[in-house]
């Protein structure tokens, strides 16, 4: 069945009147408690990074497998670079020799100087850049773009739960956002998922799709609802940092791929999450007064690191 996401039109939202900005919230805020997933047009991205992007993935998971370890994940100390068929497990129940895809994490590319990385602050460091030309300046300039509407999207989401709208930049000094190109080689009508069910680990995700469906997205009745691919759109989903953070009045829904094409199927994923040290104790207004909260103290940092360690073969081997 095919998915009726709620579409969010942002165009303008930096200019638009603290009216016209209160109706965006509001729609966020709504979309986020029913469906935890929507459509975001207007989004202000340039199609030409995200076709430039998306080129350079091809190019990328296109090279035979031995020069697509030169920048293995196993390699890095931060959690960058490459990751194999398998390599990631979403769901180890249903699945668990792994998801059927191949991945690409790119950071915030910190130089060993940097004062996070000096002091080992987990998940920072230097990206592993292939040596394609071009591959990074292309790949940079869609973080880049990926970031700055993320930053705009909080203050959305801000304002969808009654906080002034630059609530949230006490935590984005520098975001810990990762962008992941992903490619899904075609099953056909082999069975299996190509990524298996699970709710995303941080606060916020952008997906850029191509031509091909695959993502399905769990209804509160229980189906499966593909997601077509819209050329205009943008699909946002809340993770469960968010959820974390609101005490589960905003949903971090499950969704996951199947790639049933006789074609490579090929998108772009960039996981916004905030600083290391923020904490995730529920936000103002969404613990009621006298309530205990759903989750136990975290951080940002220490959030996604259980999330990664319960994901990654190659985390729980080493």
């Amino acid at each position: 069945m095919a998915s009726a996401l709620p579409i969010i039109d942002f165009s303008d939202f930096a200019t638009a009147s603290p009216a016209q900005r209160q109706q965006v919230g509001a729609a966020i805020g709504q979309a986020c408690r029913e469906a935890g997933f929507f459509y975001l047009t207007g989004h202000g991205i340039d199609p030409i990074l995200t076709s430039n992007a998306f080129a350079a993935a091809k190019q990328f998971f296109d090279l035979p497998a031995s020069a697509k370890a030169d920048i293995a994940i196993e390699k890095s100390p931060c959690h960058r670079g490459w990751f194999a068929l398998g390599g990631e497990v979403l769901d180890a129940a249903q699945q668990p020799q792994g998801d059927y895809k191949e991945g690409i994490k790119i950071g915030c590319d910190l130089p060993a100087s940097h004062p996070r990385v000096a002091a080992g602050t987990p998940l920072h460091g230097a990206n592993q850049w292939p040596a394609i030309d071009g591959w990074q300046a292309s790949m940079q300039a869609y973080y880049d773009a990926c970031s700055d509407l993320s930053r705009q999207l909080m203050q959305g989401f801000a304002l969808s739960l009654g906080l002034a709208d630059d609530y949230f930049a006490q935590y984005l000094s520098l975001p810990m956002a990762t962008l992941g190109p992903l490619y899904y080689p075609p099953r056909g009508d082999e069975a299996g998922l190509s990524a298996g069910a699970h709710t995303d680990f941080g606060c916020l995700t952008l997906l850029a799709q191509q031509e091909i469906e695959g993502l399905e997205v769990l209804s509160k009745q229980g189906d499966w609802q593909v997601v077509p691919v819209r050329d205009d759109a943008l699909v946002v989903n809340i993770g469960d940092m968010l959820a974390r953070w609101t005490n589960d009045l905003y949903a971090s829904t499950q969704h996951r791929v199947v790639n049933r094409s006789d074609k490579p199927r090929y998108s772009m994923a960039f996981f916004f999450d905030p600083d290391p040290d923020a904490d995730l104790t529920p936000l103002p207004g969404c613990l009621a007064s006298g309530a205990t909260p759903h989750y136990s103290p975290a951080t940002c940092l220490s959030h996604l690191l259980q999330k990664i360690e319960e994901s990654f073969a190659y985390r729980q081997t080493t």
